[in-house]
């Protein structure tokens, strides 16, 4: 009996020890996480250091930031392989739901920029991001997967890479969507002077989406090079993308999307088929059925857009520049709507002039909407270039003017269905 009740004191008395020293860990836990925020914050780095060592092997699950911040002492302080990792590592261990693809995109970056692991290796961790949330990887990491999908099934699995080309198209439209609907907020008022923190929002706003742009030139060069009809046609979706519409199922998988799944794009996608068919009415109708059942403010002016080409391969020119002119009132800074609005005077050059100096002031029409293109969409930055650089070539020099008997900078104009007026302006030749 004597020495069972001593086995309960000794049982009890540890207990209390263990407790007392649990306590203490936490209380020096949270002191030593204090100094070394409060360090890292004033960048004291070597400090911080100190106390960090201590926390991430002792009190690993406190806070998150006990990575956020260590990365930054680990990769960028200690510039030290194994303590990036370290850091990689138990943070998903301790706190596996706080943006793992962001983190795991992170983690890929800081591997390529030190030639840390291979590209497959790179690649694999990549993959890991992207089926957890492609939209909150980085975009120069979407572009480097994708290629790395196209590297590896472009021969034995096309269908894969068709399909992510599909997803990644779509994360990204996501984020422009995300980027623009901030932009139109902070623009809408034109009366309205910015502050400091505003206008630096903006410029960001401004540089992603034009980072978005590029990354989505980029992904259709690498498509185009593999996207044949051939390939396209088991992927109806990519059929209509592509110019292969005469497949025979191709029509068939159309209707049947559009029916077992009535939304927006399903209308859109049987749309196109009935006006290959030659049912514009019904055609029409589908395109209202897509467009009223859409909620989304950028993607109706999408869906605007979308029926102006339509009308601009008929001919319709007037009526197409209407539909663009529809979709910049649900998405004021649609670049590709003025883009269009620019092509449909270009193509009408010799309609709305009857010498070489009227004709070549359409271009300076078709100049001033590629210009308002660059000026509101920073996505299409590079499209946008192109199309000023070649209008601008195509004004009418100094000598035209002068035989028409104008001057720089009068007013003029433009005959025809255009009817709008212009600045007179030299190509500087």
């Amino acid at each position: 009996m004597k020495n069972f009740t001593l086995l309960i004191a000794a049982t009890m008395l540890f207990s209390v020890v263990k407790t007392n020293a649990q306590e203490d860990l936490t209380q020096e836990c949270t002191i030593k996480y204090n100094l070394f925020k409060g360090d890292f914050n004033s960048k004291k780095y070597d400090d911080a250091y100190a106390n960090w060592t201590f926390l991430i092997d002792k009190c690993p699950d406190l806070s998150i930031n006990i990575y956020k911040y260590g990365s930054t002492l680990a990769e960028d302080v200690k510039k030290d392989p194994a303590l990036a990792k370290k850091v990689y590592e138990q943070r998903l261990q301790y706190f596996p739901n706080d943006n793992p693809a962001k983190l795991h995109s992170d983690y890929a970056d800081y591997l390529a920029k030190n030639n840390l692991a291979s590209d497959e290796e790179i690649f694999a961790i990549l993959q890991k991001a992207y089926k957890l949330s492609p939209k909150d990887m980085s975009v120069k990491n979407i572009y480097k997967y994708f290629q790395g999908v196209t590297d590896k099934f472009k021969d034995t699995d096309p269908k894969r890479v068709f399909d992510t080309y599909d997803d990644v198209l779509e994360s990204i439209d996501e984020k422009l969507d995300v980027y623009k609907s901030k932009i139109n907020e902070l623009t809408k008022d034109s009366t309205k002077v910015l502050d400091d923190r505003q206008k630096r929002l903006l410029n960001a706003y401004q540089i992603n989406s034009g980072a978005l742009g590029q990354i989505e030139d980029g992904l259709d060069n690498m498509i185009t090079e593999i996207a044949t009809c051939e390939r396209l046609i088991p992927l109806y979706t990519r059929m209509f993308n592509k110019g292969c519409q005469e497949d025979p199922l191709f029509e068939t998988l159309a209707k049947a999307y559009a029916e077992a799944t009535p939304t927006p794009d399903s209308y859109t996608f049987y749309a196109g088929i009935l006006e290959k068919n030659g049912d514009a009415a019904g055609a029409n109708a589908m395109r209202k059925k897509a467009f009223d059942l859409e909620t989304d403010p950028l993607k109706k002016a999408k869906y605007k857009l979308n029926a102006a080409e339509q009308l601009k391969s008929r001919g319709q020119l007037s009526a197409a520049r209407a539909l663009a002119r529809e979709a910049l009132n649900y998405n004021p800074n649609y670049g590709k709507a003025y883009l269009l609005i620019g092509r449909l005077y270009q193509s009408s050059v010799n309609e709305c002039g009857s010498n070489e100096f009227e004709k070549r002031m359409v271009y300076a029409a078709a100049l001033r909407q590629a210009q308002k293109a660059a000026a509101v969409d920073p996505s299409i930055g590079s499209s946008a270039a192109r199309y000023i650089a070649s209008y601008r070539a195509n004004l009418p020099d100094k000598k035209t003017i002068f035989t028409y008997g104008a001057r720089e900078g009068d007013s003029y104009t433009i005959k025809c269905w255009i009817n709008e007026t212009v600045t007179i302006t030299t190509s500087g030749k």
